[in-house]
């Protein structure tokens, strides 16, 4: 798992006003919070954060004001709705060797069986506790020659070294459909030819 380091400062003005000039500067706000300390009020640089974001549970080694140096991942990430842009993140401070809970993503390899098969995502994401510093990025599912019916529950996915389930292992993670064939319900043909006739 990679580590990105980022500087950031700590902020003492708060509200929409403060939120909305730190934006302006290219940077975002964010609070820093776990182990019982007192929330810290960040400001960080919006491009290194953006980036850093494209790695699921990325560990951020966060810089503060050049004095002191904390682990973090996010935890909520609040993102304008229509231009994308990041508003507000919420990261947890964590230790090294210490477990979390998070969910990382669900990719699947392979083709169906033939006829049309549709996959469900039932769980995009699973929730499993694994070490701060290991977090895996990904589970990658083989979903070759699965039929319709088939599902793949969460226990009889293969983790990575040290890292456990956080889910009922019975949980339903992916699943495969019959595809429906498109056809018009009885009856609206006959309805349309009677309205002809009238």
């Amino acid at each position: 798992m990679s580590e990105v380091k980022i500087s950031a400062e700590t902020r003492t003005e708060f509200g929409k006003g403060a939120a909305r000039r730190i934006r302006r500067d290219a940077k975002v706000p964010g609070v820093l919070y776990g182990h019982g300390a007192d929330p810290l009020h960040l400001t960080l640089p919006g491009h290194d954060l953006l980036l850093a974001l494209r790695t699921p549970n990325v560990l951020i080694s966060l810089d503060i004001d050049g004095k002191t140096n904390e682990l973090a991942i996010p935890k909520a990430v609040q993102r304008d709705p229509l231009k994308g842009f990041l508003e507000h993140v919420d990261l947890l401070l964590v230790k090294r060797g210490e477990k979390v809970n998070v969910e990382i993503p669900v990719h699947t390899e392979g083709e169906l069986a033939a006829g049309g098969n549709l996959l469900e995502h039932v769980l995009n994401a699973l929730p499993v506790e694994a070490e701060a510093t290991h977090i895996p990025e990904s589970v990658t599912v083989s979903v070759e020659g699965l039929a319709a019916g088939a599902s793949v529950l969460a226990k009889d996915i293969t983790l990575p070294k040290g890292t456990t389930l956080a889910v009922e292992e019975d949980a339903v993670v992916l699943q495969v459909l019959a595809a429906q064939a498109e056809e018009a319900p009885e009856g609206e043909a006959a309805e349309g030819e009677e309205a002809a006739e009238a």
